[in-house]
C-alpha cells in the first residue's frame, strides 16, 4: 500500500489578513477562504499554506501558545518556478530579507531567505540542478 501525502501546513499568525496579503504578494498566491481568523492560500488551485489567528480557538482550541514568540524555530520552505521573480517581488515590496539569493551547495539549488510579518523564516528555492 502506497500512501499519498500532500503537505498543508498551518501557522499561527497575529494578523491573518496582513499575513495573507504578504504571502499572496510573495508567492503569487490567491485567497481560498479569507477572513480575520483563518485563511487558505492557493497557488494554481493547490493549497500551499493555511493561516490561523493565534488567539482563535474555534472547535479545536488554540494552535499556538501566546506566551511564545511566533516564528521561533520554524522554516517555511517553498520551491518556486521563478526564484528571481519572487525575490524581485519581495525586494520591491520592502520585505525583510535575511539572506539574498545564493547557491546552497548542500541542496544543490539557489535559495532566498526572508522573514514574514510574524518573523517566520521563509525560504524560496528553485529546483535542484
Amino acid at each position: 500500500m502506497t500512501a499519498s501525502v500532500r503537505p498543508q501546513p498551518m501557522i499561527a499568525v497575529s494578523d491573518v489578513e496582513k499575513s495573507s496579503a504578504w504571502y499572496c504578494e510573495l508567492l503569487g498566491a490567491t485567497s481560498g477562504h479569507g477572513g480575520p481568523e483563518y485563511e487558505q492560500l492557493l497557488v494554481d488551485g493547490e493549497l500551499v499554506l493555511q493561516l490561523h489567528k493565534l488567539e482563535a480557538g474555534h472547535h479545536h482550541g488554540r494552535i499556538g501558545d501566546p506566551e511564545v514568540a511566533l516564528g521561533n524555530g520554524v522554516a517555511l520552505w517553498f520551491e518556486v518556478d521563478s526564484l528571481d521573480a519572487a525575490a524581485a517581488r519581495a525586494r520591491s515590496a520592502g520585505f525583510t530579507i535575511q539572506t539574498d539569493v545564493h547557491h546552497n551547495p548542500n541542496a544543490g539549488h539557489r535559495e532566498f531567505w526572508l522573514r514574514d510579518p510574524d518573523h517566520y523564516l521563509v525560504v524560496l528555492a528553485d529546483a535542484a540542478t
